[in-house]
């Protein structure tokens, strides 16, 4: 989420008149990716070209993002703050069977934790710090200023909403709004198993020195990001490419070992979108990179 878009995060809950395309046009003018949930609590299945993902546009590492069909395809993808697209002809029938709209929290530079009962609701109170909450059906969800991989069943009765997902529009909730902890991060970083050998994957470079991590002195950390962020700046061409590379190596150098922060990230996120990348690509090529590495 943008600074800007910090500040303007909406305060109301659905449109009063009831209409799901009012709600959503009001959460996108707060820069809010937002789309259409059918009966179930599910999005719109994909239309016939993009059936099975038949259009090869579905988001993935080779293919960051949905392909071009104007159509409500490719779940969480499809969300936008766009008025034209969400107004289109393409997205009316949807509009007109939504039962609810749903928001991308990744693509608004946020994470959910969603308490899915009582006893995940009290185990948050004791471990993770307040910040705002919304009611839902059994539990609560908990909103934090921060994007993240998503990971379902993180313990018992909590999930990780954040980029490449998708979570219901519930309403504005209470409290303030406060940073993405590194506790809510920890959930979602895999334990290894012991059962067997892991599979041969893509290979992380080792830490130097019998494991020590070295990437806490400032300046050593502080020259990768600097010299991420020219590389980025000094693309002559295939800024896509370039800011996904980037990303890679940047987590591939620092990603495993806690210390990049949510400024380090923002400002390669700034350095994309000063090349005209749009806040979207750069959450799902850093999504990509995380992914491509096993993180």
């Amino acid at each position: 989420m943008t600074p800007d878009c910090q500040t303007r995060f909406p305060t109301a809950g659905n449109h009063p008149d009831g209409s799901h395309l009012r709600t959503a046009l009001h959460l996108a003018a707060a820069g809010v990716p937002v789309l259409p949930l059918r009966r179930g609590k599910v999005p719109f299945g994909n239309c016939r070209a993009c059936k099975g993902n038949a259009c090869g546009g579905r988001p993935n590492m080779k293919n960051p993002g949905p392909c071009e069909c104007a159509s409500v395809c490719h779940a969480w993808a499809a969300a936008t703050t766009d008025p034209r697209v969400l107004t289109s002809p393409a997205w009316a029938s949807a509009w007109r069977e939504a039962a609810a709209v749903a928001y991308h929290p990744g693509g608004a530079g946020l994470t959910v934790v969603d308490l899915d009962d009582a006893a995940a609701v009290a185990w948050a109170c004791e471990s993770l710090p307040a910040t705002r909450t919304v009611s839902t059906t059994r539990g609560e969800h908990w909103i934090y200023r921060g994007a993240m991989h998503s990971a379902n069943a993180v313990r018992p009765g909590v999930d990780i909403k954040s980029l490449m997902s998708y979570a219901r529009w519930l309403g504005p909730g209470t409290g303030t709004m406060t940073d993405l902890p590194g506790a809510v991060r920890a959930l979602a970083v895999k334990k290894p198993s012991t059962a067997r050998p892991a599979r041969p994957g893509t290979t992380v470079p080792a830490l130097a020195g019998d494991g020590e991590c070295h990437h806490r002195s400032p300046a050593y950390l502080e020259r990768g990001i600097a010299m991420a962020e020219q590389r980025i700046t000094e693309a002559p061409s295939g800024v896509h490419t370039t800011v996904y590379r980037t990303f890679l190596a940047v987590l591939s150098a620092h990603g495993r070992c806690g210390c990049l922060t949510d400024a380090h990230v923002g400002r390669l996120f700034a350095a994309a979108q000063a090349k005209g990348e749009s806040p979207r690509h750069c959450t799902d090529a850093w999504a990509n990179a995380q992914t491509a590495l096993g993180m």
